[in-house]
Protein backbone atom coordinates (compact mmCIF):
# COMPACT_ATOMS: atom_id res chain seq x y z
CA UNK A 1 0.00 0.00 0.00
CA UNK A 2 1.67 3.32 -0.43
CA UNK A 3 -0.55 6.07 0.61
CA UNK A 4 1.53 9.26 0.54
CA UNK A 5 1.61 12.60 1.41
CA UNK A 6 1.84 15.06 -1.64
CA UNK A 7 5.21 16.40 -1.14
CA UNK A 8 7.44 13.91 -2.82
CA UNK A 9 4.76 12.92 -5.26
CA UNK A 10 4.50 16.79 -6.59
CA UNK A 11 8.56 17.66 -6.33
CA UNK A 12 9.16 14.46 -8.83
CA UNK A 13 6.30 16.22 -10.89
CA UNK A 14 8.29 19.75 -11.31
CA UNK A 15 11.06 17.98 -11.86
CA UNK A 16 9.99 15.84 -14.37
CA UNK A 17 7.66 18.03 -16.29
CA UNK A 18 4.42 16.73 -15.50
CA UNK A 19 1.15 17.51 -13.19
CA UNK A 20 -0.71 15.07 -10.58
CA UNK A 21 -3.99 15.26 -10.98
CA UNK A 22 -5.97 15.70 -7.62
CA UNK A 23 -10.10 13.61 -8.49
CA UNK A 24 -12.66 14.30 -6.01
CA UNK A 25 -14.78 11.46 -4.87
CA UNK A 26 -17.83 10.82 -3.33
CA UNK A 27 -18.61 7.44 -2.99
CA UNK A 28 -17.20 4.32 -3.26
CA UNK A 29 -17.93 4.26 -6.97
CA UNK A 30 -15.86 6.85 -7.37
CA UNK A 31 -12.65 6.36 -5.06
CA UNK A 32 -12.75 2.84 -6.75
CA UNK A 33 -13.04 4.02 -10.13
CA UNK A 34 -10.18 6.37 -9.61
CA UNK A 35 -7.63 4.31 -8.05
CA UNK A 36 -8.37 1.30 -10.51
CA UNK A 37 -7.26 4.08 -13.32
CA UNK A 38 -4.44 5.15 -11.73
CA UNK A 39 -3.22 1.56 -10.60
CA UNK A 40 -4.09 0.61 -14.69
CA UNK A 41 -2.36 3.89 -16.04
CA UNK A 42 0.71 3.78 -13.40
CA UNK A 43 -0.09 7.11 -12.41
CA UNK A 44 0.23 8.78 -9.34
CA UNK A 45 -3.19 10.00 -7.93
CA UNK A 46 -4.67 12.65 -5.04
CA UNK A 47 -8.08 11.51 -3.82
CA UNK A 48 -9.78 15.47 -2.86
CA UNK A 49 -12.30 15.23 -0.17
CA UNK A 50 -14.23 18.32 0.46
CA UNK A 51 -15.85 19.00 3.59
CA UNK A 52 -19.34 18.53 2.17
CA UNK A 53 -18.42 15.07 0.54
CA UNK A 54 -16.59 13.80 3.37
CA UNK A 55 -20.12 14.44 5.09
CA UNK A 56 -22.02 12.94 2.66
CA UNK A 57 -19.92 9.87 2.48
CA UNK A 58 -20.55 9.71 6.63
CA UNK A 59 -17.00 11.51 7.97
CA UNK A 60 -13.53 11.67 7.69
CA UNK A 61 -12.86 8.20 9.58
CA UNK A 62 -15.61 6.76 6.98
CA UNK A 63 -13.62 7.87 3.77
CA UNK A 64 -10.21 6.81 5.12
CA UNK A 65 -11.44 3.57 6.14
CA UNK A 66 -13.30 3.01 3.04
CA UNK A 67 -9.96 3.97 0.72
CA UNK A 68 -7.84 2.26 2.77
CA UNK A 69 -9.92 -0.94 2.56
CA UNK A 70 -10.00 -0.57 -1.57
CA UNK A 71 -6.10 0.07 -1.86
CA UNK A 72 -5.65 -3.47 0.24
CA UNK A 73 -8.31 -5.58 -1.30
CA UNK A 74 -7.75 -4.36 -5.09
CA UNK A 75 -3.92 -4.16 -4.49
CA UNK A 76 -3.46 -0.40 -5.48
CA UNK A 77 0.45 0.05 -5.16
CA UNK A 78 0.90 3.58 -7.10
CA UNK A 79 1.46 6.47 -4.77
CA UNK A 80 -2.29 7.87 -3.45
CA UNK A 81 -2.65 10.87 -1.63
CA UNK A 82 -5.77 11.43 0.32
CA UNK A 83 -6.23 15.56 0.64
CA UNK A 84 -8.81 17.79 2.21
CA UNK A 85 -10.01 20.03 -0.53
CA UNK A 86 -10.71 23.75 0.76
CA UNK A 87 -10.59 23.04 4.70
CA UNK A 88 -12.57 26.60 5.59
CA UNK A 89 -10.92 26.48 9.21
CA UNK A 90 -8.18 24.85 11.21
CA UNK A 91 -10.97 22.53 13.15
CA UNK A 92 -11.76 20.92 9.91
CA UNK A 93 -8.17 20.29 9.05
CA UNK A 94 -7.37 18.65 12.19
CA UNK A 95 -10.60 16.12 11.95
CA UNK A 96 -9.31 14.95 8.59
CA UNK A 97 -5.76 14.98 10.16
CA UNK A 98 -6.48 12.88 12.98
CA UNK A 99 -8.84 10.70 11.04
CA UNK A 100 -5.65 9.73 8.50
CA UNK A 101 -5.53 11.96 6.04
CA UNK A 102 -2.15 12.61 3.99
CA UNK A 103 -2.60 15.92 2.98
CA UNK A 104 -5.19 19.19 3.76
CA UNK A 105 -5.66 22.24 2.13
CA UNK A 106 -6.36 25.18 4.67
CA UNK A 107 -8.66 27.87 2.30
CA UNK A 108 -8.61 31.01 3.91
CA UNK A 109 -8.29 33.12 1.18
CA UNK A 110 -10.97 34.95 1.67
CA UNK A 111 -9.72 36.66 4.86
CA UNK A 112 -7.09 39.61 4.84
CA UNK A 113 -3.39 38.35 4.02
CA UNK A 114 -2.62 38.20 7.39
CA UNK A 115 -4.63 36.07 8.28
CA UNK A 116 -4.43 33.79 5.73
CA UNK A 117 -0.75 33.27 6.71
CA UNK A 118 -1.88 33.14 11.12
CA UNK A 119 -4.45 30.34 9.79
CA UNK A 120 -2.06 28.40 7.35
CA UNK A 121 0.67 28.53 9.86
CA UNK A 122 -1.50 27.30 12.70
CA UNK A 123 -1.96 24.07 10.17
CA UNK A 124 1.07 23.46 9.06
CA UNK A 125 2.22 23.41 12.77
CA UNK A 126 -0.34 20.54 13.04
CA UNK A 127 0.22 18.82 10.21
CA UNK A 128 3.66 18.69 10.03
CA UNK A 129 4.96 16.84 12.81
CA UNK A 130 2.20 14.51 11.37
CA UNK A 131 3.87 13.73 7.98
CA UNK A 132 1.04 15.99 6.34
CA UNK A 133 1.48 18.07 3.59
CA UNK A 134 -0.08 21.60 3.62
CA UNK A 135 -2.03 23.78 0.20
CA UNK A 136 -2.42 27.21 0.62
CA UNK A 137 -4.52 29.53 -1.50
CA UNK A 138 -3.78 33.16 -2.03
CA UNK A 139 -6.32 35.51 -4.31
CA UNK A 140 -9.77 33.75 -5.05
CA UNK A 141 -10.66 30.96 -7.53
CA UNK A 142 -14.17 31.99 -9.41
CA UNK A 143 -16.95 29.50 -9.48
CA UNK A 144 -18.58 27.85 -7.24
CA UNK A 145 -17.88 24.03 -5.89
CA UNK A 146 -19.40 22.21 -3.05
CA UNK A 147 -20.61 25.85 -1.04
CA UNK A 148 -17.26 27.14 -1.88
CA UNK A 149 -18.33 30.13 -3.85
CA UNK A 150 -16.48 33.30 -5.28
CA UNK A 151 -15.51 36.17 -8.21
CA UNK A 152 -12.19 35.23 -9.20
CA UNK A 153 -9.30 37.08 -7.65
CA UNK A 154 -5.95 37.65 -8.84
CA UNK A 155 -3.26 36.65 -6.09
CA UNK A 156 -0.62 38.88 -5.69
CA UNK A 157 3.19 37.88 -6.00
CA UNK A 158 4.57 39.36 -2.16
CA UNK A 159 1.52 37.77 -0.87
CA UNK A 160 2.53 34.22 -2.35
CA UNK A 161 6.20 34.83 -1.11
CA UNK A 162 5.17 35.92 2.07
CA UNK A 163 2.64 32.49 2.72
CA UNK A 164 5.45 30.59 1.50
CA UNK A 165 7.82 31.94 3.71
CA UNK A 166 5.78 32.42 7.06
CA UNK A 167 3.52 29.57 6.72
CA UNK A 168 5.67 27.14 5.46
CA UNK A 169 2.84 25.43 3.24
CA UNK A 170 4.29 22.65 0.96
CA UNK A 171 2.44 24.10 -1.91
CA UNK A 172 0.23 27.10 -2.88
CA UNK A 173 -2.75 28.13 -4.64
CA UNK A 174 -2.54 31.18 -6.50
CA UNK A 175 -5.82 32.55 -8.08
CA UNK A 176 -4.71 33.23 -11.74
CA UNK A 177 -7.90 32.74 -13.86
CA UNK A 178 -9.17 29.73 -13.15
CA UNK A 179 -13.01 29.01 -11.63
CA UNK A 180 -14.73 26.02 -10.02
CA UNK A 181 -17.74 24.28 -12.15
CA UNK A 182 -18.22 25.13 -15.66
CA UNK A 183 -16.71 27.98 -17.70
CA UNK A 184 -18.87 30.35 -19.54
CA UNK A 185 -16.42 31.00 -22.54
CA UNK A 186 -12.81 30.21 -23.02
CA UNK A 187 -10.60 30.48 -19.53
CA UNK A 188 -8.11 32.60 -19.92
CA UNK A 189 -5.11 32.29 -17.08
CA UNK A 190 -2.29 34.71 -16.05
CA UNK A 191 0.40 32.85 -17.08
CA UNK A 192 2.78 35.82 -16.68
CA UNK A 193 1.88 36.30 -13.18
CA UNK A 194 2.19 32.04 -12.40
CA UNK A 195 5.66 31.91 -13.89
CA UNK A 196 6.54 35.21 -12.01
CA UNK A 197 4.79 33.68 -8.75
CA UNK A 198 6.20 29.63 -9.50
CA UNK A 199 10.19 31.86 -9.63
CA UNK A 200 9.76 33.55 -6.12
CA UNK A 201 7.82 31.32 -4.17
CA UNK A 202 9.61 28.43 -5.05
CA UNK A 203 7.03 25.86 -4.45
CA UNK A 204 4.86 23.84 -6.56
CA UNK A 205 1.99 25.57 -8.20
CA UNK A 206 -1.75 24.25 -8.12
CA UNK A 207 -4.31 24.55 -10.58
CA UNK A 208 -8.10 24.89 -9.27
CA UNK A 209 -10.98 24.35 -11.85
CA UNK A 210 -8.95 22.32 -13.90
CA UNK A 211 -12.07 20.89 -15.88
CA UNK A 212 -12.83 22.69 -19.26
CA UNK A 213 -9.17 24.14 -19.56
CA UNK A 214 -8.13 24.43 -23.34
CA UNK A 215 -4.88 20.94 -23.39
CA UNK A 216 -2.53 23.91 -24.41
CA UNK A 217 -3.25 26.51 -21.34
CA UNK A 218 -2.68 23.05 -19.09
CA UNK A 219 0.38 22.48 -20.69
CA UNK A 220 1.74 25.76 -20.23
CA UNK A 221 0.84 26.41 -16.44
CA UNK A 222 2.85 23.03 -16.13
CA UNK A 223 5.24 24.55 -18.02
CA UNK A 224 5.57 27.45 -15.01
CA UNK A 225 5.58 25.13 -12.04
CA UNK A 226 1.91 23.32 -11.94
CA UNK A 227 2.44 20.31 -10.05
CA UNK A 228 -1.45 19.55 -9.18
CA UNK A 229 -4.36 20.32 -10.66
CA UNK A 230 -7.67 19.88 -10.03
CA UNK A 231 -10.70 17.94 -11.84
CA UNK A 232 -14.16 17.38 -10.47
CA UNK A 233 -16.82 18.80 -12.54
CA UNK A 234 -15.22 17.19 -15.69
CA UNK A 235 -15.72 13.70 -13.85
CA UNK A 236 -19.26 14.26 -12.66
CA UNK A 237 -20.59 15.42 -15.91
CA UNK A 238 -19.14 12.74 -17.88
CA UNK A 239 -20.81 10.51 -15.01
CA UNK A 240 -23.98 11.94 -15.67
CA UNK A 241 -23.52 11.48 -18.88
CA UNK A 242 -23.38 8.01 -19.06
CA UNK A 243 -25.92 7.66 -15.88
CA UNK A 244 -28.59 9.39 -17.74
CA UNK A 245 -28.05 7.42 -20.99
CA UNK A 246 -28.56 4.57 -19.33
CA UNK A 247 -31.54 5.30 -17.35
CA UNK A 248 -33.19 6.89 -20.69
CA UNK A 249 -32.71 3.44 -22.32
CA UNK A 250 -36.23 1.82 -22.53
CA UNK A 251 -34.46 -1.70 -22.22
CA UNK A 252 -33.25 -0.54 -18.33
CA UNK A 253 -36.92 -0.12 -17.44
CA UNK A 254 -36.37 -3.19 -14.61
CA UNK A 255 -33.62 -2.83 -13.78
CA UNK A 256 -33.06 -1.78 -10.33
CA UNK A 257 -30.30 -3.14 -8.80
CA UNK A 258 -27.68 -0.08 -7.61
CA UNK A 259 -24.93 -1.94 -8.80
CA UNK A 260 -26.19 -2.57 -12.55
CA UNK A 261 -26.79 1.74 -12.59
CA UNK A 262 -24.21 2.84 -10.77
CA UNK A 263 -21.01 0.77 -12.27
CA UNK A 264 -22.09 0.89 -15.62
CA UNK A 265 -22.16 4.93 -15.48
CA UNK A 266 -18.24 4.69 -13.44
CA UNK A 267 -17.31 4.62 -17.46
CA UNK A 268 -17.80 8.46 -17.92
CA UNK A 269 -15.41 8.76 -14.93
CA UNK A 270 -12.77 6.33 -16.15
CA UNK A 271 -12.96 8.08 -19.63
CA UNK A 272 -12.59 11.78 -18.11
CA UNK A 273 -10.11 10.71 -16.29
CA UNK A 274 -7.87 9.18 -18.79
CA UNK A 275 -8.62 12.15 -20.94
CA UNK A 276 -7.38 14.45 -18.17
CA UNK A 277 -3.85 12.23 -17.13
CA UNK A 278 -3.03 12.23 -21.14
CA UNK A 279 -2.58 15.96 -20.76
CA UNK A 280 -0.95 16.16 -17.44
CA UNK A 281 1.61 13.75 -18.75
CA UNK A 282 1.42 11.77 -15.73
CA UNK A 283 0.46 8.27 -16.86
CA UNK A 284 3.57 6.07 -16.16
CA UNK A 285 5.06 8.16 -13.64
CA UNK A 286 4.25 6.28 -10.12
CA UNK A 287 7.06 6.17 -7.94
CA UNK A 288 9.52 3.00 -8.58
Amino acid sequence: MALVNMKEMLLKANKEGYAVGQFNINNLEWAKTILLVAQEKNSPVILGVSEGAAKYMGGYNVVMGMVKGLMKDQNITVDVAVHLDHGTTFEACKAAIDAGFTSVMIDASKHPIDENIRLSRQVVDYAHPKGVTVEAEVGIVGGEEDGITGKVQYAKLEDCVRIVKEAKVDCLAPALGSAHGPYKGVPKLGFDEMDAINKAAKVPLVLHGGSGIPDDQIKKAIARGTAKINVNTELQQEFAKDLRALLADPKNDPVYDPRKILGPSTAGIKRAMIGRMEVFGSIGKAAK
